[in-house]
């Protein structure tokens, strides 16, 4: 492998102890560094590979014309924007727990990824071969989960938490890392712009059944931007919202190994136009959780299309649980299981189901084999609280029949739809 600096870059070394404590080793502030071209990591002649660590603390911009490959937890600063180009590619390196990698955005911090749909920017494995210039690489597919951490973006809106503190530390960053916490009373919080943007192999393991989500949206605010962005072969959840108030639209989870969708801590913002297409290891399409403390948040959901198989051992449509508040509007479902269900899962969320904070309307769902009744697949699992009617919003139909669900032509730029070959 032959080596090369650039002259074009300046190095800058500043050894940081105060609020990095993931390992034993100096964190290096704004380390930009060649560390090959013409080969490795996906890397070739007129796409070297530059190695990034530690904290981006000023105005930073990556561009097409480089691979940036993360090495452990790199932060966005607060103050600072990281610009990524469109057709970017950016990798992540192997490790679990403290040396797990990830791309993290911290409060008053910003991210402007404006992808298009012929040159999206890319975050995936350092395993990938992917190079630049290109879309997808040809050794990894959707079964490759966990080989690198996630993207967490954390913002300043209000979210609702167990004893109503104002702030909390997200999950996958340790305590004693302050650039960990998100929360605030900003609802117009903005984080930047995350726009045709494929995440794609992360999870990786920080703790014992503790994983990085593919895309983590702690507290953020309406005044960023989600929009055409798809998560593949995650371990862990492929997009969940802590909270905030942050819309997002055109969303498109595969092959995730726990939920596509999830929903906790009062998230008020509204998902639109969603697919989940559940791999052989997938559990639920939607997991959708409530508020945590006192403070109530009501989110929407509308024009999803959840596809299904019959492979995985779980394979659920959605779970509403711990005191969920929200509405979910014109969802089309098929493939699943005669098993699968949607579910009311405890007196607290049944309870607002009861008092309309919870709502339903123009599901549309291909009857699995052996179920003969659509509202079936509606199941109130409370303990004492009974519910009249759940099921009652939804209708059976046959495929291509379908009257609501995702408009799937906005997602046909993603690698999902080449590679599964959805047909979008």
């Amino acid at each position: 492998m032959r080596k090369a600096v650039l002259s074009l870059l300046s190095l800058s070394f500043l050894i940081f102890t105060g609020c990095f404590k993931d390992d034993d080793t100096p964190i290096i502030i704004e380390e930009i560094t060649i560390i090959n071209e013409g080969g490795g990591n996906g890397g070739g002649e007129d796409c070297p590979t530059i190695s990034v660590s530690g904290a981006i603390t000023s105005d930073t911009t990556w561009t097409s014309d480089n691979i940036y490959v993360l090495n452990q937890k790199v932060v966005v600063d607060a103050g600072a924007t990281l610009t990524i180009q469109a057709g970017t590619i950016i990798k992540g390196t192997a490790g679990t727990g403290s040396l797990a990698s990830a791309l993290i955005v911290a409060r008053d911090a910003s991210i402007n990824a404006v992808g298009t749909p012929t040159q999206p920017i890319i975050f995936t494995s350092a395993s990938d071969n992917i190079s630049c210039g290109e879309t997808s690489g040809t050794n990894l597919d959707e079964n490759d989960r966990g080989l690198w951490g996630g993207l967490i973006v954390l913002g300043n809106a209000p979210c609702s938490f167990s004893g109503d503190v104002s702030e909390l530390q997200i999950e996958g960053i340790p305590a004693d890392d302050t650039f960990g916490l998100y929360g605030g009373a900003d609802a117009g919080d903005n984080s930047g712009v995350i726009q045709y943007v494929s995440i794609r192999h992360g999870g990786a393991l920080i703790g014992e059944g503790n994983e990085i989500n593919g895309l983590t949206l702690g507290g953020v605010g309406n005044g960023t931007v989600i929009d055409n962005v798809e998560v593949v072969a995650n371990v862990d959840d492929g997009i969940e919202f802590f909270g905030g108030t942050v819309d997002a639209s055109n969303l498109l989870v595969w092959a995730q190994g726990d939920d596509a969708l999830d929903i906790d801590q009062a998230y008020s913002g509204t998902i639109d136009n969603a697919v989940v297409v559940l791999g052989d290891f997938s559990d639920h399409a939607l997991e959708i959780d409530g508020p945590e403390g006192t403070t109530n948040g009501q989110f929407t959901l509308q024009n999803l299309t959840l596809i299904g198989n019959l492979n995985t051992d779980n394979g659920e449509y959605a779970d509403y649980r711990s005191n969920a508040q929200g509405a979910s509007n014109n969802i089309f479902a098929f493939g699943f299981k005669d098993g699968s269900d949607v579910e009311l899962d405890n007196d607290g969320v049944a309870t607002n189901y009861n008092n309309g904070d919870l709502t339903f309307s123009n599901w549309e769902i291909v009857l699995p084999a052996g179920v003969t009744n659509v509202e079936d697949i509606f199941v109130n699992k409370a303990e004492t609280v009974t519910v009249t009617g759940f099921g009652t919003e939804a209708s059976a139909v046959t495929q291509g029949s379908q009257t609501v669900g995702a408009t799937t032509s906005a997602l046909s730029w993603t690698y999902s739809n080449t590679a599964g070959n959805l047909g979008f």
